[in-house]
């Protein structure tokens, strides 16, 4: 059986969207037994100079939807960035895996070989379908989700590695 870049890009992103939503509420819970004030944590971040909790969320979710969407030629959908609370911010997280779940593996026949373009902050980009993938998608999409794990870590919620990867195995 050989991966395929619907595998890599949706599959992945809705776990990692659905573990994300399930570590939020675990730090909302440990938010109210310890009679912490939430916002503490949505703003929490790991060094002065890295984006908050709600921003890291923000972008993995961007990430996961708008990386699939260019990887199907497909239109991702446009949210605000008005997430504020750590219901809110799981709920985007649910929200980007339903989304996820709407894309065919049909919509990803040839995407290695397609040219994605996208600006980035200072410049359009390009790569083929697979290079975004490997070398654009997947890492952002983990580096967003891992450091939102490393704050709210930081910050005393209880998550194990098991978290992480996912307690139910991969369909």
């Amino acid at each position: 059986m050989q991966i395929t870049t619907y595998d890599a890009a949706v599959k992945t992103g809705i776990r990692m969207m659905t573990n994300l939503a399930a570590w939020l509420e675990k730090a909302a819970q440990h938010a109210e037994a310890r009679k912490i004030d939430p916002a503490v944590l949505v703003s929490a971040r790991l060094a002065p100079d890295m984006f908050p909790l709600a921003r890291q969320v923000q972008i993995a979710s961007d990430t996961a939807k708008i990386g699939a969407a260019r990887l199907a030629g497909a239109e991702a959908p446009a949210w605000k960035d008005d997430e504020q609370t750590l219901p809110e911010l799981a709920d985007r997280a649910r929200r980007t895996a339903r989304y996820l779940e709407t894309l065919q593996p049909a919509q990803f026949e040839g995407a290695e070989d397609r040219v994605v373009r996208w600006k980035s902050r200072s410049t359009e980009r390009e790569m083929p379908g697979l290079a975004y993938l490997l070398h654009h998608l997947l890492p952002n999409l983990h580096f967003h989700c891992t450091t939102a794990y490393a704050i709210l870590r930081h910050n005393g919620v209880e998550l194990g590695k098991m978290d992480y990867l996912g307690r139910e195995p991969p369909a």
